[in-house]
């Protein structure tokens, strides 16, 4: 799924921490990183959150049908 406008980060790390699945970023590459992942989370994403206030668009991959709905619940409601 194809998350976009992100103006909130921490939420949305909230959001992907309640996750009970896997969250995967799918990279320009096709690499998938583990967005549950601490450490994937600051490294993979700090260049992205370090030249924006807002992330225009991201491809996520969630492997539970529950957060799915999480992510499209925070996708609608901010």
């Amino acid at each position: 799924m194809k998350v976009q406008n992100i103006n909130d980060m921490e939420r949305f790390f909230q959001v992907i921490e309640s996750c009970e699945g896997r969250v995967e970023l799918v990279t320009g590459e096709g690499d998938r990183l583990n967005l549950k992942s601490k450490l994937c989370q600051y490294i993979s994403l700090a260049n992205i959150f370090s030249n924006a206030e807002r992330i225009p668009e991201l491809e996520i991959v969630a492997h539970e049908p529950a957060d799915i709905e999480k992510l499209l619940a925070f996708m609608v409601n901010g």
